[in-house]
């Protein structure tokens, strides 16, 4: 638990109105699952962060940055700290020719659908990642083969001392769902995209066209975290775990989506345990069957440190 003093520290950074105790974190997912976080707050600023973050490390709580909570499955215990969500308060987009600036709590929707209406290209596949900018770039998103790391110029991040510094694309060192931010103490606050002048009306048509191929393709309709698998090299996840036989496995309310076998969805009151049991078993039964180890691309946070 967060202590009083703790607390009242906390409020010395960041408005009271924007600090919660024991907000259930099944709000904040796009799972729709999980525990109550011990204290959830959200910096209206990159001062407001850089002062949180530099107390928390000093009196040594452990905390977690969030984003849209499209790629994490927190537990049902919840999670025993600070939970700093990089949201809508600091979402700002700006657009200065063909640089597209957008602050770490972003939506990538809007920042694809802010570029289309500049006749900017380059973005469109990211029109319906349901991700931040910030959750983007750190685990440089991509869909139908285009990838954050093609239009990222520059990152500006601060670290858990409060140090601001920027990293541009050669340092992010961006490789398959990962980058140099993904496992260091660095919080991203803003990204720089550079992108290509073009015509309006073909920017929003392939925008269109990825959305039909997602509802037709992915189960839109119930709540998950995206893609559940990283794609093995050499191999679809979706068609290994089709080829298993597990299309439709389901633990409790958590199922491999019909639709989509790469899909782990809630179907209705699923359990972060029941999630966690399909994972399993899905990578079980590949690795059994194809001697192939899928990862997930989700992450799974607060499991250790349970009540």
């Amino acid at each position: 638990m967060i202590s009083e003093a703790v607390i009242q520290a906390l409020k010395k950074f960041v408005p009271e109105e924007n600090i919660c105790l024991q907000e259930p974190m099944a709000g904040h997912t796009t799972f729709r699952i999980g525990g109550p976080a011990d204290c959830f707050l959200q910096p209206e600023n990159e001062e407001q962060l850089i002062q949180v973050q530099r107390y928390l490390s000093k009196v040594g709580i452990p905390f977690f940055v969030l984003g849209n909570g499209s790629n994490l499955l927190v537990s049902d215990g919840g999670y025993r700290g600070v939970i700093i969500q990089i949201g809508r308060k600091m979402s700002r987009i700006e657009v200065e020719g063909c640089i597209i600036k957008a602050q770490a709590g972003a939506p990538l929707a809007q920042v694809a659908k802010t570029a289309m209406e500049y006749g900017l290209t380059g973005l469109e596949f990211a029109s319906g990642i349901p991700g931040t900018v910030g959750g983007g770039v750190v685990m440089n998103a991509g869909a139908y083969d285009g990838e954050l790391s093609r239009v990222v110029v520059r990152v500006n991040a601060v670290n858990s001392e409060g140090e601001s510094m920027e990293l541009d694309n050669e340092t992010m060192e961006f490789g398959y769902r990962t980058s140099a931010v993904k496992n260091s103490s660095l919080t991203v606050t803003e990204v720089i995209f550079g992108l290509e002048k073009g015509d309006r009306e073909q920017i929003r048509a392939k925008m269109d066209d990825f959305a039909a191929r997602r509802r037709e393709k992915q189960p839109l309709e119930y709540p998950s975290a995206g893609s559940t698998f990283k794609r093995p090299e050499g191999y679809f996840a979706g068609k290994l775990i089709m080829e298993a036989g597990l299309r439709g496995y389901q633990c409790g309310g958590a199922r491999v989506s019909d639709k989509h076998c790469g899909f782990v969805i809630n179907t209705g009151g699923a359990t972060a345990e029941d999630v966690r049991d399909v994972i399993h078993e899905v990578q079980e039964q590949v690795k059994d069957k194809f001697h192939v180890t899928l990862e997930t691309e989700v992450i799974f946070l607060g499991w250790e440190k349970n009540r």
